[in-house]
């Protein structure tokens, strides 16, 4: 791990788009995003595998950086269907979500594998956003703090030395696309929480971003931003919508 770390604790603002997405669409998408430049955060875009040339090019000339969705945890191989961190480099992808609770919920992901992916990603110079979260049962079960827990400390076990180079992302599942919300002052709680399990991991742990990402909107987004460990989002749906993503981004600085 030898990557040139972001800068200490500036804002970033990622837009998951998932699995949406056109030309026409994209295009007026990313020209929004690109107008109403700048930002006093550090802005990205995490892709549908597809459209990360179209992507590439939007935004080459410009200080949003672009990542993917998704990365194998193999370097090369019989893989059908899988995508290396090797070929996300060759596009300039910045980062790469891994870990998704869409991913671990639909494709059965553990977080071992999480924990491969994170690796193969930061082996390859990509910077892997690592995303880590409790179900509604979980939360109502007092679960939280356990769940959250065991679901990083496989990262920070599996990448070693260079767990202060990923990017993490507390994202509670039951706030994800139900409109439901963290406070911030529930959100901040397991922010820290998990900057303390990274301090006891790697020095790094003051300067790593841990974004928010759970329904994060214009109009609640000045509120999460402000907490003393929430360091940004990962914004789903309201990424979609480029007055929308331009709002949240402005919203952090």
């Amino acid at each position: 791990c030898s990557m040139t770390p972001d800068v200490a604790r500036r804002p970033l603002i990622v837009g998951n788009w998932k699995m949406h997405g056109s030309h026409t669409a994209n295009a007026e998408l990313l020209a929004g995003i690109v107008g109403a430049r700048p930002y006093l955060a550090d802005v990205a875009v995490c892709v549908p595998f597809p459209y990360l040339s179209e992507t590439a090019v939007a935004l080459a000339a410009t200080d949003i950086r672009w990542g993917a969705q998704d990365c194998s945890a193999h370097e090369q191989g019989a893989y059908t269907g899988e995508v290396s961190a090797g070929m996300l480099h060759e596009f300039g992808c910045r980062y790469a979500i891994v870990g998704h609770s869409e991913r671990r919920q639909y494709h059965h992901e553990s977080d071992q594998l999480v924990a491969d992916k994170a690796k193969a990603a930061l082996a390859r110079g990509v910077t892997p956003i690592v995303c880590v979260g409790e179900t509604l049962a979980q939360r109502e079960a007092g679960e939280t703090e356990s769940v959250v827990k065991r679901q990083l400390s496989h990262v920070i076990h599996t990448l070693a030395h260079c767990a202060g180079e990923m990017v993490v992302a507390y994202e509670p599942v039951w706030a994800i696309g139900t409109g439901r919300t963290a406070t911030p002052e529930q959100a901040q709680a397991v922010h820290a929480l998990l900057r303390a399990q990274l301090a006891a991991a790697t020095p790094r742990a003051a300067d790593m971003k841990i974004l928010y990402g759970g329904s994060v909107k214009p109009d609640n987004a000045a509120q999460l931003f402000a907490q003393p460990d929430i360091d940004g989002g990962l914004v789903g749906g309201a990424a979609l919508k480029s007055a929308d993503f331009v709002a949240i981004c402005r919203a952090a600085h």
